[in-house]
């Protein structure tokens, strides 16, 4: 308990006074005012330390108040990071982006893509089941996307927008080269994603073409004050597209400029020459040609079919135990096929 010496102090002064313990009376009286002061300090100290817990309570329930708030915020940004691509929520949230109806003129390498059969399938599917299917297409794309350090522009009923440059950079030569390294990959996914589609009961899964180009294009927030987006927009952003347009199904088209870029990456063939609305140059065109080589050295999905056996292998699910277990199924199935010969 606070303040028991003091009230014991005072009490004790107060019993002296009552006995008339003191012989001399200009002693009593110094006594006294001096006891009174003491009294009036005490008061005061009491009053102050009454406030102080006031405040205390105030402090804690502001804290707690403040923890609930910093948690909620917590929440709201992990939820904001999903609508825009990881390198524009992080340059925001550090301060590296200004929020404001900015733009700047850069080299970027743009991607774009979208699915042949998309909408013929969509008649074919439940709605359920197009969004799981089409879901699944769209993360196992961002993953990969995300790997080579893309930015995700973004999605477009089917179609995909993305590009290397912006916000960060690792130099035209080698954003390009990230550009179609990632285009690769993807088109090697596909492979594994279009059998998984037909196991499911997909008829005619969909085939990605896939649209690559190299050039200037304005890059910032564009829209209003109240609502903007972080994209790209010029005449070099649509040829991308124009080239996925004509790309091969399961194919890769790119400019000459981002083939000059990449040559000693991957092997292509030049197809004929095109026009472009809104490009004054005439554009030349090179479709990758070694996408699927060595292709069953890297894939996820192993698959081997004849007339009399069929075998389907995830790697992505074969970890640990399941690995453990389905080598001896494997086993054993070997084991009886050499009894039976």
């Amino acid at each position: 308990m606070l303040f028991v010496k003091e009230l014991k102090v005072i009490s004790d002064g107060k019993e002296l006074l009552e006995k008339g313990a003191f012989v001399d009376t200009a002693a009593e009286e110094q006594f006294s005012t001096l006891l009174k002061s003491y009294e009036k300090l005490y008061r005061s100290e009491k009053r102050l330390v009454r406030l102080s817990d006031r405040n205390q309570e105030k402090l804690n329930s502001l804290a707690k108040s403040l923890d609930k708030k910093n948690t909620m915020l917590e929440g709201l940004s992990v939820k904001l990071s999903k609508y825009l691509s990881p390198q524009i929520y992080n340059s925001i949230f550090t301060g590296e982006q200004d929020v404001s109806l900015t733009t700047k003129r850069k080299k970027l390498t743009v991607f774009f893509s979208d699915l042949k059969n998309f909408t013929k399938t969509t008649e074919e599917l439940q709605p359920e089941d197009l969004t799981g299917i089409l879901n699944n297409y769209f993360s196992e794309m961002s993953t990969i996307a995300l790997a080579h350090g893309a930015t995700i522009d973004k999605f477009i009923g089917d179609a995909m927008m993305i590009f290397f440059g912006d916000p960060e950079s690792k130099g035209v030569k080698e954003d390009a080269s990230a550009c179609v390294r990632m285009a690769v990959e993807m088109q090697r996914r596909m492979e594994d994603l279009q059998q998984s589609w037909r196991d499911s009961g997909m008829e005619n899964p969909w085939e990605m073409r896939i649209g690559i180009n190299t050039g200037y294009c304005n890059v910032g927030n564009f829209g209003s004050v109240d609502r903007m987006d972080y994209t790209i927009i010029g005449g070099e952003v649509n040829l991308s597209a124009r080239l996925e347009g004509k790309s091969d199904p399961g194919g890769i088209l790119m400019s000459y400029e981002t083939y000059a870029l990449v040559k000693d990456l991957i092997t292509a063939e030049e197809q004929k020459p095109m026009t472009v609305k809104g490009i004054a140059r005439e554009i030349r065109p090179f479709a990758v040609t070694n996408i699927y080589e060595n292709l069953d050295d890297e894939r996820r999905f192993i698959r081997r079919e004849t007339e009399a056996m069929q075998l389907a292998v995830d790697l992505d699910k074969l970890t640990g135990e399941q690995r453990t277990k389905a080598i001896y199924e494997l086993e054993g199935v070997l084991e009886r096929m050499k009894g039976e010969a």
